[in-house]
């Protein structure tokens, strides 16, 4: 077998049937499998998906197990010669695997690659490619100047040896992984993608960025406004600065140390201040509502519009005196690369992506799931 697709999924059922769809088309020419680990959802995921994708394997926990530890048993469970770990706010164009794996047949030396990820307003993602978060780095990034951690001096359009291949789109060489050992397990959710990055570089492999497009909705299985991100996000800067540079001397590492800390503090503090001001009625100035342009065959602009009617969304024809628009495109007769390459074209715009299937009557935004 070629390729094991690993997706853990946490209550986004919606987002992951369309990254489902997106991963069965591009896997049309490949000799693969796809696994899905359910991290104990509550919102139906597993049921509403098994009758949808029979084909697709799932994994079911009773409990939230962590991003590593969920990857880790599926990819046990593999049998791919590469294993592609994925998430689920993501899709692919339909020909990303198929060149990625092109890619890694050719370099035998990478031991991991990954995509260009643009966001759903159509914005290429700093994440796609970025460097190891030496004491140096860190620092500078703590600091503002972030163009060292995300390799900016690299061209977008070609292929570049980079140091840390992003978690949300990380194809794997299974020779690399049994050399270097699977995720580490101490990461509950983030920071593990840049620790197995670190381990292939010191492994003798080679990290990759491919100039090959995805949108990645970024963040949507978290909520980042909780106190348990803060604290999940900040102890996985403080394990993988442990675990890789706890040998360096006490000048270095205890300013980075104090800075983390600080950071964490912050967050909390700004995180406080908000509900507060929201608990005391300060809402601030309401955020427009967006207006809607459907793009599609008659029959998705028609169920569209009936949907738009049910819940009170604004339609236009023309959004140029609109602030905010939501150019919403049909999945179900558009190829995945077309929706990204028109998402790329509008981000000048002002424009941010929403998706409509007939199949699963659901538009899909950045901020909400309407059905």
């Amino acid at each position: 077998m070629k390729l094991s697709v690993v997706i853990v999924n946490y209550n986004v059922k919606y987002y992951l049937e369309q990254c489902l769809h997106s991963v069965q088309r591009a896997m049309k020419d490949i000799d693969g499998e796809i696994i899905v680990v359910d991290n104990h959802s509550r919102d139906g995921s597993a049921g509403y998906l098994k009758r949808r994708f029979p084909h697709v394997s799932f994994v079911e926990s009773n409990h939230n197990l962590g991003f590593a530890r969920a990857n880790n048993i599926a990819i046990r469970q593999s049998s791919g010669e590469y294993v592609l770990l994925l998430n689920p706010d993501t899709f692919v164009g339909e020909e990303v695997l198929v060149k990625a794996i092109e890619f890694m047949d050719s370099h035998p030396r990478a031991g991991g690659a990954g995509v260009m990820m643009y966001t759903p307003e159509g914005i290429r993602a700093n994440e796609s490619r970025r460097g190891i978060p030496t004491p140096y780095v860190s620092l500078l990034k703590m600091l503002g100047l972030t163009r060292r951690y995300y390799m900016s001096h690299l061209p977008w359009e070609e292929p570049a040896r980079i140091d840390v291949i992003s978690g949300a789109f990380c194809l794997l060489r299974r020779t690399a992984l049994d050399s270097v050992g699977l995720l580490d397990e101490d990461f509950f959710m983030y920071g593990e993608d840049i620790d197995l990055s670190y381990r292939l570089l010191k492994g003798g492999y080679e990290n990759w960025y491919l100039p090959l497009p995805i949108v990645h909705y970024k963040g949507e299985s978290t909520q980042k406004t909780s106190f348990r991100y803060v604290h999940v996000f900040y102890q996985a800067m403080l394990i993988f600065f442990r675990k890789h540079y706890s040998h360096m001397s006490l000048l270095i590492t205890f300013p980075i140390m104090v800075a983390i800390y600080l950071r964490a503090i912050l967050a909390l503090i700004e995180m406080l201040y908000w509900r507060m001001k929201r608990s005391l009625g300060f809402f601030g100035k309401r955020r427009n509502d967006p207006v809607y342009v459907f793009s599609g065959t008659q029959r998705m602009v028609m169920a569209c519009r009936r949907l738009a009617r049910r819940k009170g969304l604004t339609e236009t024809d023309n959004s140029k005196d609109s602030p905010i628009c939501c150019l919403v495109m049909d999945t179900d007769n558009t190829s995945f690369a077309d929706i990204i390459t028109q998402l790329s074209s509008e981000a000048r715009k002002g424009r941010f992506l929403g998706t409509y299937s007939c199949r699963s009557k659901v538009l899909i935004t950045p901020h909400e799931i309407i059905h």
